[in-house]
């Protein structure tokens, strides 16, 4: 029989487990209920495959992204392993055949979105199967103290009737210890196994730099990291202009986001992976299922929302042990000016109300109806069209995804529409004069009556296919015919994909949760203020302050974070120095701190706090040209 070490070297290529995972797993296995707070990077899907694998049956995973259990699937398939994933907008017969597959056909793993426990159908079926494990991942969405709380995981609980004394695991990187009570309440753990591994990462270096110039900043710190590197920002377009800027500065960088499409994030993705681009620059949709161990260096570009964003993106630095910086880049105003920035994009029910109504009215849903239907759409038209910010937007469609009234995931794809304006005569003659169009016209015609009387949606792929040419030369064709005037044509592309999980009922969906949006909303301030003043305490070890927060008892100062830095024995001696160089530089000629750092070899912060305290003190100034001089 084999042994959990022997599929942890058969499937995931390691010798040896990390830190409690063999621990879990024995547990799993004698039936326990268990909850997993592990580190980002700390190996937690192993925790509920390996068991799963191990025993007759298969195991039920709720997961809450859509992405990240494609990518649980999509991993898991590549090991020649069977597993079948469950998300929204599957047509009903399409359902009944995964749901035979998992009952008869050997399967070992149901990934389902949480809104699907909903459904006496899933529960039903559930019920029947041979079922070995549940594992419940991303386990803080069932908090609503948690960072991305998601209502419908309390319905997780549900399972338990449908599979009596099945063991539970629950697994998360980012649980305080009112969330850990959380979801053992919720999901009435009996017995449970509690396993936390420390979240202390010693080979990181967390770092809070303020800088006027932070694109000057990024730079410099991009072209004395020769590693991989990973850039945080806020917005999509800040990702793209930050990425061009790199490139012109001939830095190989590439970026991330939820609008490309899936071909283009795998392409990234894999170029990133494989160094053929050494930094990626990505909004808080990349991420999930990343595991680079050679990342080097993570810079945040912009304040984050909350500490449990921060320190999950920022372990994504140094998963090999080696030493790795974790840098948050601010400037002296941001701080002022983020409660603002993120109160404001905060969607108030007011505002969610009038989103559900456009959203609706956009795609044409009558009251009453719309349950499970699935539309594809361009989110910058949607909101062009009803004159919404964009971020407020997006944030109240991400609302009413977490609160089941729609399922919301990335998609491209192209809409593509024709209708004729020529008559049928004047199309034979078109076509008799450009014979090489003449294959992609008729499959037009044959699959699609309605071309000559309205507009009508097409797909380019199907037509390819009924015409033995490519999609490109469909495409082509299409354009061509467009030009010289024989179809009105359309191509759109679309970036979301939105399914509607209930009828259309206006403000009544909504007040069904108005309560626990205002709740939520007074979690977000919270833990806005947590985060500020974490960038805000100089004075406190930084990896410190991040392990406290997640409640471990007494952890050690780090040694090597700014704030460690600053307060080392060593430090007076060395500003003493850098003092010294600076007057001495500055005697001979005016010189701006980008050269002063050029000149010195010491670490470029320290210099700035040098530069600061000589101004304070009267000992130089600075004139418009910000060069220094001595006074």
């Amino acid at each position: 029989m084999s042994t959990p070490l022997e599929y942890l070297k058969r499937y995931w290529g390691h010798s040896e487990f990390r830190g409690s995972q063999e621990t879990i797993i024995g547990s799993v296995m004698g039936g326990r209920d268990v909850l997993a707070l592990l580190p980002t990077g700390g190996g937690k899907s192993a925790c509920y495959q390996i068991p799963a694998l191990l025993k007759p049956g298969l195991c039920i995973v709720v997961s809450p992204l859509i992405a990240l259990i494609q990518d649980q699937v999509n991993s898991l398939r590549e090991k020649g392993i069977k597993a079948v994933a469950l998300t929204g907008g599957i047509p009903a017969e399409e359902l009944i055949d995964l749901l035979d597959n998992c009952q008869y056909g050997n399967y070992k793993f149901l990934y389902l979105s949480p809104e699907r426990l909903k459904q006496e159908l899933i529960l039903e079926r559930v019920a029947q199967m041979q079922v070995n494990l549940i594992a419940i991942d991303e386990a803080h969405c069932i908090s609503q103290w948690g960072n991305d709380f998601r209502p419908a995981y309390l319905d997780c609980a549900i399972l338990r009737k449908a599979k009596p004394g099945i063991p539970f695991i629950a697994l998360t990187a980012t649980a305080t210890r009112k969330v850990a009570v959380d979801i053992m309440e919720n999901l009435e753990f009996r017995d449970p196994l509690v396993v936390k591994d420390s979240f202390s990462r010693p080979n990181i270096s967390f770092t809070v730099l303020r800088e006027e110039d932070r694109q000057y900043r990024l730079l410099r710190l991009c072209q004395v990291n020769p590693a991989s590197a990973i850039i945080y920002v806020r917005t999509r377009r800040a990702a793209e202009e930050m990425q061009f800027y790199l490139q012109k500065q001939k830095l190989g960088a590439t970026f991330f986001h939820g609008g490309l499409s899936g071909q283009e994030k795998k392409s990234r993705l894999t170029e990133w992976l494989g160094n053929k681009s050494r930094i990626m620059v990505a909004t808080n949709a990349f991420g999930m299922g990343v595991d680079k161990p050679d990342v080097t260096l993570v810079v945040h570009y912009q304040i984050p929302d909350s500490l449990e964003n921060y320190f999950q993106e920022a372990g994504r630095a140094g998963r090999d042990g080696q030493p790795a910086i974790a840098l948050l880049l601010t400037n002296g105003h941001e701080e002022n000016q983020v409660r603002s920035q993120f109160l404001d994009i905060m969607p108030k029910v007011s505002f969610l109300k009038l989103l559900y109504l456009k959203l609706n009215n956009y795609f044409r849903i009558p009251y009453g109806e719309g349950n499970e239907e699935r539309f594809q759409f361009r989110f910058t038209d949607f909101c062009q069209a009803y004159n919404f910010n964009t971020t407020l937007a997006y944030n109240g469609l991400q609302l009413l995804d977490q609160h089941s009234v729609i399922a919301l995931s990335p998609s491209f794809s192209r809409k593509t529409t024709v209708q004729f304006l020529s008559s049928k005569q004047q199309l034979f003659a078109y076509i008799n004069a450009k014979k090489d169009q003449g294959p992609v016209v008729q499959a037009l015609l044959r699959t699609y009556g309605g071309v000559f009387d309205y507009e009508t949606k097409i797909n380019p792929l199907l037509i390819a296919k009924k015409a033995g040419v490519t999609e490109e030369t469909v495409l082509s064709v299409l354009s061509q015919l467009s030009k010289d005037g024989i179809i009105d044509y359309s191509a759109q592309g679309t970036d979301l994909e939105v399914t509607f999980l209930v009828p259309r009922e206006d403000d009544r969906t909504i007040n069904a949760f108005a309560p626990r949006v205002e709740a939520l909303q007074k979690i977000k301030r919270e833990q806005l203020e947590q985060m500020l003043r974490y960038v805000g305490n100089e004075r406190q070890c930084r990896s410190r302050q991040l392990l406290r927060y997640f409640g471990e008892p007494e952890p050690e100062r780090c040694g090597n974070c700014d704030v460690c830095k600053s307060n080392s024995p060593a430090e007076p001696y060395l500003r003493e120095t850098i003092r010294g160089k600076i007057l001495e530089l500055l005697l001979e000629k005016k010189l701006t701190s980008r050269k002063i750092t050029a000149v010195l070899q010491y670490e470029e912060p320290l210099i700035l706090e040098v530069l600061r305290s000589l101004l304070e003190d009267r000992n130089i100034s600075v004139n418009s040209k910000n060069e220094y001089t001595i006074l």
